[in-house]
């Protein structure tokens, strides 16, 4: 089957439903697929407070995944995390790095997420997450991702001083229009994967709400298209990132179903023959 991580202890949020999100999101694989699900984290309330207060204050919930994560990557299976905001992956990525050093990182997101201290117009913490596991800027948290390794599919909001440090990194980028199973199978080239989502990346007209949409998104079926196509002795895992849950239950369970529609073909592959 597959490892399932949550993170619930707050890194960064902004909006009071990203925990909520990241639960229920693991509650429904637990349910379907009858895994148990690691929860890592203690919740708290959210804050709009910059990179520097909020990075700290997310020290355990980091250490936590960080060690999770290992356990996971070792069991040589897939590992599956659900995580309320992006800032959680500053430390599973460098986990994935040194596991899997010649691994390929599609890294889903209508934003870049490669700013620094330096460049970061917002301070928020989400922003510099692959940049930080590229080594850029030092979260404490490692690094050792090449950017070259690194994939951005989907995105379309990057700031000014971040596209100097994606085209000088060579980070590769396939914009939404372009976003489909052959064209993210022609980048990967053969190697092993890490996918990971923040679900702003879709539009913000589909049924998945996430914090910081952008319009002109990809479309539910294109993040079903790409995992249908990754060959499943080449998939390693799947970060799912930014579900911001409706404070309704109907459209909650709606979100959720789309999610696990989306995903289901890797999960499905996972399944015990």
């Amino acid at each position: 089957m597959f490892d399932l991580i949550v993170s619930r202890g707050r890194v960064a949020d902004r909006e009071a439903r990203m925990i909520e999100g990241a639960v229920r999101t693991a509650r429904e694989l637990e349910s379907r697929y009858g895994v148990r699900a690691e929860y890592v984290g203690t919740p708290a309330p959210p804050a709009d407070d910059d990179w520097s207060v909020s990075l700290p204050r997310a020290k355990d919930t980091l250490d936590g995944l960080r060690k999770a994560m290992s356990d996971s990557v070792r069991n040589d299976g897939l590992t599956v995390m659900t995580s309320n905001t992006c800032s959680a992956s500053l430390a599973t990525l460098p986990v994935v790095a040194r596991q899997y050093p010649d691994a390929v990182v599609l890294y889903v997101d209508a934003h870049g997420d490669f700013n620094t201290p330096e460049t970061t117009d917002t301070g928020y913490l989400g922003g510099m997450v692959l940049a930080g596991a590229c080594g850029l800027w030092d979260s404490g948290h490692g690094s050792g991702l090449r950017p070259e390794q690194a994939v951005l599919v989907g995105t379309r909001d990057i700031d000014e001083g971040e596209r100097e440090l994606v085209d000088s990194a060579g980070v590769r980028v396939i914009p939404p229009e372009e976003a489909n199973g052959k064209n993210v199978l022609d980048a990967v080239d053969g190697a092993r994967v890490w996918v990971h989502i923040d679900w702003d990346v879709l539009d913000p007209n589909t049924p998945v709400p996430a914090d910081y949409e952008v319009p002109g998104g990809m479309m539910p079926e294109q993040i079903r298209d790409i995992f249908e196509s990754i060959p499943p002795e080449q998939l390693l895992g799947i970060e799912l990132a930014e579900f911001n849950a409706p404070t309704d239950e109907e459209s909650t369970e709606k979100a959720v179903s789309v999610i696990i529609d989306m995903v289901s073909p890797a999960l499905e592959a996972a399944r015990p023959s």
